[in-house]
């Protein structure tokens, strides 16, 4: 076991490779740029709301092991809310139809042959025609349209057939394949910061790992077989000969400190807006929107909340345009009638590295060519789509390499 492992970028990744090594007793300082742990993942207050809000809307679903298991591992499982069943309701702002996709528990798709739990307008055997969703064929017809489409755009956050066929095939044989019992839908109902993070550095705390924010990494000094130092600017570390580093951060940021690195050069931009609005009685906590610029409404207690993948066309829109245009469906889809509320934009340009078969071929492992270097991040190669479950698997990766080092 190395003497001290120094973590770099305190994102789900780093934090799920930090929880992982403080658990078997390892000496472990995690150094992160910003001044908050998270990354992607967490919540902040916003003074336009004047409440706490979420820089993103993230599922999990109950067939996240890695995940699940991150969380029994801090003690926050209890803080995902689901509902009893594996259920998504879904509203066609076109046609005025709604939904509910209501998958049964076992793996055998019995749900299949009653059509009140289908995607209105299929039939069973239209479900087994999509055993090549993103390939160069795409699927067409209602059950594409209404239901794959849409689960694909969120996971992969780039239009289907511009994605990749095997992280495609990933995300179906995780969710829809699998059977309810991996599909019930878990949602951070206090926020991100609350459920994933702030319970993870509560453990860090407790093994007496060392965070430190506002400690970006500016340079890594290599050997042929190791990493030497790290370089702070203000401060650096020369690392013994046992002590390890896993690097955790975004891939444009791990191509500029490791040299001849092949990672993702293209990305994604993701589209939140927030409504500070209590929702109506019965609003369900997840409603997929089909035909509209929203794609999904999460309700939370005195909040809605719109996710937008693919966004890269809204991010020079102007915000209030954009919150106007949003709102307006929420309304449609919702049933109230409020003039615009207290809202909030928030564009994230870069949120996931682009999904297609090129930029996924560019994902490297955890392993280099240095023997105390280990990379983690959902961008690495994990086989899924740049999500939460990604993110921790490609940590808890990680973890076991060092460990075995």
């Amino acid at each position: 076991m190395p003497q001290t492992i120094h973590i770099i970028g305190a994102g789900l990744a780093g934090l799920a490779a930090a929880v992982a090594l403080s658990k078997r007793g390892s000496q472990v300082a995690v150094h992160e740029a910003t001044g908050f742990a998270g990354g992607r993942c967490r919540s902040y207050h916003d003074v336009a709301l004047g409440m706490m809000i979420d820089n993103g809307n993230h599922l999990l679903l109950s067939g996240n092991r890695a995940a699940l298991a991150f969380l029994r591992d801090v003690g926050a499982e209890q803080r995902l809310i689901s509902p009893p069943a594996a259920a998504f309701d879904f509203i066609d702002l076109t046609s005025g139809e709604r939904w509910t996709l209501q998958l049964n528990e076992g793996r055998v798709p019995w749900w299949l042959f009653d059509s009140a739990k289908r995607v209105p307008g299929t039939r069973a055997r239209d479900y087994l025609k999509c055993k090549r969703v993103g390939d160069v064929i795409a699927c067409t017809g209602p059950l594409y349209a209404r239901l794959v489409e849409p689960l694909l755009l969120a996971a992969l956050n780039i239009a289907p057939p511009e994605g990749s066929a095997k992280l495609a095939g990933a995300v179906i044989r995780e969710t829809l394949a699998a059977g309810g019992a991996a599909c019930k839908p878990l949602i951070a109902r206090d926020g991100l910061s609350t459920t994933l993070i702030e319970p993870a550095l509560a453990l860090m705390a407790r093994h007496g790992s060392d965070l430190r924010l506002g400690h970006q990494l500016h340079a890594m000094r290599f050997s042929d077989s190791r990493v030497t130092a790290l370089e702070f600017g203000t401060d650096n570390i020369a690392l013994e000969a046992d002590d390890a580093v896993i690097l955790a951060v975004p891939p444009y940021a791990a191509t500029a400190l490791v040299p001849n690195l092949e990672a993702p050069t293209e990305f994604r931009a993701i589209v939140n807006a927030h409504f500070r609005i209590e929702p109506p009685a019965g609003q369900p906590p997840i409603l997929g929107v089909l035909n509209g610029t929203t794609e999904w409404i999460f309700a939370f207690p005195g909040r809605l909340s719109v996710t937008i993948s693919a966004g890269d066309r809204l991010i020079d829109t102007p915000r209030e345009n954009l919150a106007r245009t949003i709102w307006d469906e929420v309304k449609a889809a919702t049933g109230l009638s409020a003039e615009l509320p207290p809202w909030q934009i928030v564009r994230e340009r870069r949120a996931t590295f682009a999904a297609t078969p090129a930029q996924d071929a560019r994902r490297p492992g955890p392993g280099t060519r240095w023997r105390n270097l280990v990379l983690a991040g959902d961008w690495t190669n994990t086989g899924l789509p740049a999500t939460i479950e990604g993110a921790i698997q490609s940590g808890d990766r990680a973890a076991a390499l060092v460990a075995q080092s």
